[in-house]
């Protein structure tokens, strides 16, 4: 597999920074955005275990736990993918050298924050300007390039960071609903990205590596249908206004889902990692929408199952994938991965599932999902920490 995916392929030439893990936004947020996944799944299981001592986050553990999770790790990974992105995207350099190091203190320095329990205000001060700044970054380089086709992620961080305000408002005013309504909601923003991004990706690198012909493409109004559906759930889930009509939507996606997935499928990708770990991270998808629409009638599914079912195996299985191949690809290196990287996609499915079997196993499957997961992220740190701190293989800069 060396095929060059059209969302994120080799960058146009520009002057090196002088430290590799400068050079493009993907080398720190990746290694980092990574190690924090780890620490954070590990310090929240010994809080569940109760041996978390006198540690006490902003907000209380649980607070910290459901804000971290997408406002801390997936946002991190999501400005290193973006960030290097938009250089394809429009044919100009991406961020680097000082810029870079600026825009990744401001997140070590949130996640540092609330880990240590610094004030609310100076904590809120940092925390809300991240996301903003991600946004100027990606919506400047795409205005001055006239990329209108990539506005929609530009909106979408936008709407993230009114998640996080609304979140930081719950803890400010001690409204625990609040501070979940916007963590949740931040959570199927998220989901749009993984329907906008692995709608574009996934079939291209299928499609590539398998050597096969350009299937026709879905009508655009499938792609429009499945973004909208997405921000409508994560307004009623900000709002707090989730009732029995919410099965619509979530049915709706769950169609939509599944009919990508069947276009998708063949059975020449469980011969490839790279291929058969995307797969299984966007089964995720129908996954939770189909538990969040059987919670959503009243029957006995509680909606944690759906969010958890979409936050372990969708999100951080796509993201582990995502992150697999974009540093080999970055880093001038063949498609192909270290075989310990099978057994960290495997990982990381297999603690999902866990994760949904807890009404049947108890605070078992909490400590499997959370050994699944900090297994999956270590592996990675293992196979490509070094990548990432290394120049390019092939000379180029980036």
């Amino acid at each position: 597999m060396h095929d060059k995916p059209s969302l994120i392929s080799n960058a146009p030439s520009h002057p090196a920074a002088p430290v590799p893990l400068w050079r493009l936004g993907f080398r720190p947020f990746f290694l980092f955005g990574s190690a924090f996944a780890v620490v954070a799944l590990l310090l929240w299981s010994l809080a569940l275990s109760g041996h978390s001592g006198n540690w006490s986050p902003l907000g209380g553990v649980l607070a910290w736990h459901r804000h971290e999770m997408p406002f801390g790790f997936a946002v991190a990974i999501l400005a290193g993918f973006l960030l290097t992105a938009v250089q394809n995207w429009t044919g100009r350099p991406g961020l680097s050298g000082r810029p870079l190091i600026a825009l990744f203190a401001l997140w070590l320095c949130a996640r540092l924050a609330w880990l240590g329990g610094i004030p609310l205000a100076i904590t809120a001060i940092i925390e809300l300007t991240f996301l903003p700044a991600v946004a100027w970054v990606l919506g400047r380089q795409l205005w001055q390039a006239r990329q209108t086709r990539n506005y929609p992620m530009v909106a979408i961080m936008l709407l993230m960071a009114a998640c996080d305000a609304l979140s930081m408002s719950g803890l400010a005013m001690g409204n625990d609903a609040l501070q979940r309504n916007g963590a949740l909601a931040a959570l199927w923003l998220l989901a749009c990205l993984m329907w906008a991004i692995g709608g574009r990706v996934i079939p291209f690198f299928i499609q590539r590596g398998l050597n096969l012909p350009a299937s026709a493409p879905l009508p655009a109004w499938v792609d429009v249908l499945g973004l909208g559906l997405g921000i409508l759930v994560a307004i009623t889930l900000a709002l707090g206004l989730a009732g029995i009509w919410l099965a619509l939507p979530f049915t709706a996606l769950t169609v939509l889902h599944g009919v990508r997935l069947w276009r998708w499928y063949t059975h020449g990708v469980w011969g490839v990692p790279l291929l058969w770990s995307l797969m299984l991270a966007y089964a995720w998808m129908p996954i939770a929408t189909t538990l969040m629409a059987l919670h959503s009638i009243n029957l006995p599914v509680a909606a944690s199952l759906g969010h958890h079912a979409l936050a372990v195996g969708g999100l951080g299985g796509l993201i582990l994938a995502m992150m697999a191949r974009v540093s080999l690809g970055h880093s001038g290196r063949p498609l192909v991965p270290s075989s310990l990287m099978s057994i960290a996609f495997a990982a990381i499915h297999l603690g999902a599932l866990a994760r949904l079997l807890v009404p049947i196993i108890g605070s078992t499957g909490l400590m499997l999902a959370a050994t699944g997961w900090a297994l999956a992220f270590t592996l990675f740190i293992a196979c490509y920490g070094r990548i990432l701190l290394s120049a390019r293989a092939d000379g180029q800069p980036g």
